[in-house]
């Protein structure tokens, strides 16, 4: 498994829909998280996007000098930016990085949103232009001289000066539940990424993405972005999952509701239908709850269990093919240390070239303890 973290750029604290206990963001705090991450033995980071966010190429542009082995997966918007210019920043960013750039390739998204950065075209529509700027900048990374005219894009002679370290192009990630993103994430992407929905759902995306890939003689990867809420015992699991919307009032579930009905994301629509804004049920699946995204947008789940149950859980997914996990709990920086603690031990997990070569020991310093604990790191 490849075991990535989260980098809470628009804002971290250890309770949902409240300003109590919140943490500025800020250069030191997210130096200290993507670094924890990095020695923890995360494969990479996932930063977010969005108007609530710090920009992703700009954060990960200062935190490569301070870590060593962690990748970083930064969004690229296509219809906010042209594939030539994206392809020059890429390019620059992974040689400079020494190959550590991951592409999260972010087609949907808020219309009011949108309409604020520029972008007036319908949901199918900006997937139909997705697909054009990846046609265009998959070709100028692997060093073709592009001209292309499309419904949405042109250009004539593009060609990128430097190419990037990793070949022909750095990986390039994609979610998306609608026909429209599979029809693009089938042709264009390598990884192919999902909220965390009941396990059969996911394998009915899955499944239909492979048959949609093998038209165009491809195999994608798989991976799933999902909140973990791991503690030593169940019953302690499921309480802190309640103690995160301790502060979420009614109010707060309302407004939220009103935000995600303006959103066009199929993949949202199915988040907030998992809890449909209430209260009463949400454990949706065994040890997956919804009370995340009673007040986030995005990705609204978690596995809540012990250890055990957790990893059986994620080893659920991971058998329908999924490799890639990005995972996150909050706050971000207590919890990277507690997930490698209690999970790390229990997965197969894959390090990069750099922390393979010598088997690593992780010298954890669990939350709440002042003792050091010894774990050697799983590797394969």
């Amino acid at each position: 498994m490849n075991l990535f973290w989260f980098l809470p750029t628009h804002g971290d604290g250890r309770y949902l829909g409240t300003p109590q206990g919140a943490r500025a963001v800020d250069y030191t705090y997210l130096r200290q998280v993507a670094q924890a991450a990095d020695s923890l033995g995360y494969g990479g980071v996932l930063i977010p996007t969005g108007v609530t966010c710090e920009d992703p190429w700009v954060v990960a542009s200062a935190l490569i000098p301070v870590t060593e082995n962690l990748r970083f997966l930064v969004a690229v918007r296509p219809g906010l930016t042209t594939p030539t210019v994206a392809a020059r920043m890429a390019a620059t960013l992974d040689r400079l990085s020494g190959g550590r750039l991951l592409i999260n390739v972010v087609a949907g998204g808020n219309p009011a949103e949108l309409a604020g950065d520029g972008l007036f075209l319908e949901h199918d529509q900006r997937y139909e232009l997705t697909a054009e700027f990846l046609t265009i900048w998959k070709d100028l990374m692997a060093g073709a001289d592009v001209s292309f005219a499309g419904r949405y894009l042109r250009v004539e002679s593009a060609k990128l000066a430097f190419p990037p370290a990793q070949t022909p192009h750095p990986p390039l990630y994609f979610g998306g539940s609608s026909p429209a993103a599979h029809a693009v994430a089938a042709e264009h992407v390598d990884h192919y990424l999902s909220w965390g929905e009941p396990v059969a759902d996911v394998a009915r995306k899955i499944a239909d993405l492979r048959i949609r890939a093998e038209r165009f003689g491809r195999v994608l990867r798989y991976g799933l972005r999902i909140h973990v809420i791991v503690r030593e015992t169940e019953r302690e699991a499921w309480d802190a999952a309640e103690a995160l919307i301790r502060h979420v009032g009614d109010e707060a579930i309302a407004a939220a509701l009103r935000a995600y009905a303006q959103s066009d994301s199929e993949g949202q629509r199915r988040m907030t239908q998992l809890h449909g804004g209430s209260r009463d049920r949400l454990e949706v699946a065994p040890n997956l709850w919804a009370g995340v995204g009673l007040v986030r947008g995005g990705a609204g789940t978690a596995l809540v269990g012990d250890p055990q149950t957790v990893a059986a859980r994620l080893q659920e997914y991971a058998d329908l093919g999924i490799d890639t996990f990005v995972l996150s709990g909050y706050p971000h920086l207590e919890e990277a240390y507690r997930v490698a603690e209690l999970l790390f031990p229990l997965l197969p997990v894959s390090r990069t070239a750099g922390q393979t070569a010598a088997e690593p020991v992780f010298h954890l310093s669990p939350v709440g303890d002042t003792g050091k604990v010894e774990l050697k790191a799983k590797t394969g």
